[in-house]
């Protein structure tokens, strides 16, 4: 394991255990509302303050963008970090939740953790290297078409303005497969992507902790990352469709008809 990902998966564990020490008194957690329907507590502050010690302790002068801190400046290498991806599902007691953690250098995605404390799953990757979950490489699935793929995605929840877009593009979408799911962890839906469990995935408006890690899982796994155009730029906009070659070109052309001047790709 390359040594920046040892640390990475150090941090991520440790976040994890603060994650479940907490569980059993979530009706004690002081719960802030940043706005509608997202909320930050201090489980989810605890646990990135400990994935940033973990990490500036062996990275001093790396930059980092985490959900509730923001960014720190440093050089080349930024760490992304969402340190619980899934905070309304945890504070409701759902158990769909996760800590991801990826490094970019110079703006590529290098490294890549995404850890479900819970099911003692580790999902982890390197460029060039490839995807595994715990000791076991992982492969996309070998789906040629949509026709009965199982396809995840993520309702809206806060930002209504392409509502009404995204229910076009569910109903588009739903059409010969196998059905749509939203567990409400953009990182594991990227992960179980990568794994397999999941054929293909489109979301809209995601930040960029939420899916920077997923998105090297997904493609060191042998599967396609873009936003809705096709491009590069899913990072930037947070719009973005996954799957393996085939896959993600049928949904490519499934949500095109809604690409227009309100929705940047």
């Amino acid at each position: 394991m390359h040594p920046m990902l040892t640390i990475a998966v150090r941090a991520a564990r440790n976040a994890g255990r603060i994650l479940l020490r907490y569980q059993d008194r979530i009706d004690q957690i002081d719960v802030a509302s940043k706005r509608r329907n997202d909320f930050v507590s201090e489980v989810d502050q605890s646990a990135e303050q400990a994935i940033i010690r973990e990490l500036r302790g062996k990275y001093p002068d790396h930059a980092i963008l985490a959900e509730e801190s923001g960014e720190h400046q440093g050089g080349d290498f930024q760490w992304v970090i969402d340190p619980l991806d899934g905070t309304t599902n945890y504070l409701h007691g759902f158990p769909q939740f996760s800590i991801s953690i990826a490094l970019k250098y110079r703006n590529r995605l290098e490294q890549a953790v995404v850890y479900d404390p819970l099911r003692e799953e580790l999902f982890t990757a390197s460029r060039g290297e490839g995807a595994r979950l715990n000791d076991r490489r992982l492969r996309v699935a070998g789906r040629t078409s949509l026709e009965g793929a199982l396809i995840g995605t993520g309702l809206p929840y806060h930002d209504f303005s392409y509502l009404d877009i995204y229910l076009d593009m569910c109903k588009a979408m739903i059409r010969d497969t196998a059905g749509i799911r939203r567990p409400g962890s953009a990182a594991l839906d990227f992960a179980y992507l990568a794994a397999g469990r999941l054929d293909g995935f489109w979301e809209l408006g995601l930040a960029q902790w939420d899916f920077a890690a997923g998105a090297l899982l997904v493609t060191e796994a042998g599967g396609m990352v873009s936003d809705l155009a096709g491009g590069d730029r899913h990072l930037e906009t947070g719009n973005v469709v996954a799957g393996n070659l085939k896959v993600h070109q049928a949904m490519l052309a499934r949500l095109r008809p809604f690409l227009g001047d309100t929705l940047t790709a």
